[in-house]
């Protein structure tokens, strides 16, 4: 893989730090770090239960977009080439402080410029942006979650391995970093987080995440006031700088000391789980909507916990109408009337609620899936937690939104049974398990050095994943999105048959087998299982896309 560079000439070091290194360096230098750490883990109680907090009484806060600077304020790379049209955004990571509730004192996150989650990045399909990130997290924290070393994955997104956030690829405080996102032809809905080797669950616990969004010609950022007569018009448009009626919701759980402040158990490998529920950086908000149509972007960002969603009114579980897109996809037709969906850390469900039918009410937004471990969800209850109220107004507007019947046809070459017609030569599987208290991956805990695929760049193949042990694992594998062929030998959920980019194996959910494309980029990329904890513990694998040879 190509070695990474430091962009911003100030900060260039002459080699990157190894893990081992940069926490041997903190020892010596600022031991006072390191062994705070453990004494405050210990203080803490991670397992404790959290405060009391009152539900509904916070708004739902919706991460503003992301400014692009221009002209540029700063020198890119100079040998690096750069595309004639860039779109150029300058984000940090910097220590914030934050209000999870009224309830609970302000607390000490980590976010992108300084919130959670972090601003919302805006991107036009076909198009690349470049994304100065810069490493300002404190180096002696006193919450002691997190280490201020860091890489980011643009998590769905296809770019070179550069660009990728490879998990030793960090770069630590002080330092500066560019990454060169190309966008997809078509639109997305991705994700950007901390993605540094050993220690990105406490960094995503800590804040750092937020969204991309890949808007095209057909779902425009113009949405439903697009006049082109090829726009899907679904709902959404700009006001005054903010996207309104399409609103991204990340759904994360965290706990908290008798004190109120955020606490992480970072000895828990099996999957943290906290015991309050977290919708855009406030714990069980509501949210004030018209009578119309709206789109939610739902994103599991929880370290380990799974959700199953229903919407409720009053004593009835109602159906969410349409659910229109999985993991960074649009679905090729919208399937209607879905009862509840279920959403594993990193999936995205795509949702539109026409709430016209619950004007003057209130609404839930209901996880029926309890879960208190990181093994798996122990099941179904009722009735369930509440997580978001919607306060729908009585008052009538008029909606030029619609869900046309087809949204995303996927082309002809990729659909699975053409391919599968036409056969595929190459198969693989892979086995996710805990041996000996380790998690590996064919038996193996994560080598950097280890290579334990190659395919050959747009050559499809068909990867078997497996989980033992009663856990579910939900697999990540960059640079691609593929195809659910199959379930345990069975014709896959409709929610699963649209592209994806996670799909979740082992326990009640069983073996998998997808139809897999890498195409864009050759060089090594990472597979994982994506509960954080687990990942940092070495599930994980290097896979190597190599370039398909010319024929003469």
């Amino acid at each position: 893989m190509k070695k990474r560079r430091f962009m911003h000439r100030a900060f260039s070091l002459l080699r990157k730090p190894t893990r081992r290194e940069f926490i041997t360096c903190a020892f010596s230098a600022g031991g006072a770090y390191s062994l705070q750490r453990a004494s405050r883990l210990e203080g803490k109680e991670p397992n404790q239960a959290s405060p009391a907090t009152t539900a509904f009484v916070e708004p739902l806060p919706v991460a503003p977009m992301a400014v692009p600077i221009s002209p540029p304020t700063f020198q890119t790379f100079p040998t690096r080439p750069l595309p004639p049209y860039l779109a150029i955004y300058d984000i940090s990571m910097v220590q914030g402080f934050h209000s999870f509730h009224r309830q609970l004192p302000q607390t000490s996150i980590w976010g992108y410029n300084g919130i959670v989650p972090g601003p919302t990045i805006i991107a036009e399909a076909g198009k690349t942006v470049l994304v100065r990130f810069n490493n300002r997290l404190p180096p002696n924290d006193p919450v002691a979650i997190g280490l201020p070393i860091t890489a980011i994955h643009r998590h769905g997104g296809f770019q070179a391995p550069e660009d990728d956030g490879y998990p030793s690829d960090f770069f630590r405080s002080g330092t500066t970093l560019d990454y060169l996102f190309p966008n997809p032809p078509e639109d997305s809905t991705l994700w950007y987080h901390d993605h540094a080797l050993d220690i990105t669950a406490e960094n995503v616990y800590r804040g750092l995440a937020g969204f991309y969004l890949v808007f095209d010609d057909r779902d425009s950022l113009a949405g439903e006031l697009d006049p082109h007569p090829d726009a899907l018009r679904l709902p959404g448009r700009v006001v005054d700088g903010q996207r309104r009626y399409d609103i991204p919701l990340v759904f994360q759980d965290r706990r908290f000391d008798r004190n109120g402040v955020l606490v992480y158990d970072s000895f828990d490998h099996n999957g943290f789980i906290g015991d309050k529920f977290v919708v855009n950086g406030k714990i069980q908000p509501f949210f004030d909507v018209e009578p119309r149509k709206y789109r939610f972007r739902c994103l599991n960002g929880s370290n380990a916990r799974q959700y199953e969603f229903v919407l409720r009114d009053g004593n009835a579980d109602k159906p969410f109408d349409w659910v229109i897109g999985t993991d960074d996809r649009l679905l090729e037709h919208p399937i209607a009337n879905v009862e509840s969906f279920r959403i594993a850390s990193s999936e995205r469900i795509q949702v539109v609620i026409d709430f016209s039918k619950y004007a003057g009410k209130e609404v839930f937004l209901v996880n029926r899936l309890a879960q208190t471990e990181g093994r798996k969800p122990d099941g179904i209850v009722s009735p369930g937690t509440p997580v978001l109220k919607f306060r729908v107004s009585s008052i009538g507007v008029t909606d030029p939104s619609r869900v046309p019947a087809t949204l995303r046809p996927i082309p002809p070459g990729e659909r699975p049974e053409v391919v599968l017609a036409q056969g595929v030569m190459v198969n693989r599987k892979f086995e996710f398990d805990r041996r000996g208290g380790a998690w590996t991956i064919n038996g193996e805990l994560f080598d950097e050095n280890r290579i334990s695929a190659t395919p050959l760049q747009d050559d499809h193949e068909i990867w078997e994943l497996t989980a033992g042990g009663g856990w579910e694992h939900p697999v990540h594998i960059h640079l691609t999105n593929f195809f659910v062929i199959s379930r345990d030998g069975k014709q896959p959920p409709p929610l699963e048959r649209g592209w994806k980019d996670v799909v979740v194996v082992g326990g009640q959910r069983g073996s998998v087998k997808i139809l897999i494309k890498f195409s864009g980029f050759t060089g090594k990329y990472a597979i994982h299982c994506h509960t954080v904890e687990h990942e940092d513990a070495r599930m994980m694998a290097n896979i190597e896309i190599r370039p398909k040879r010319k024929l003469l």
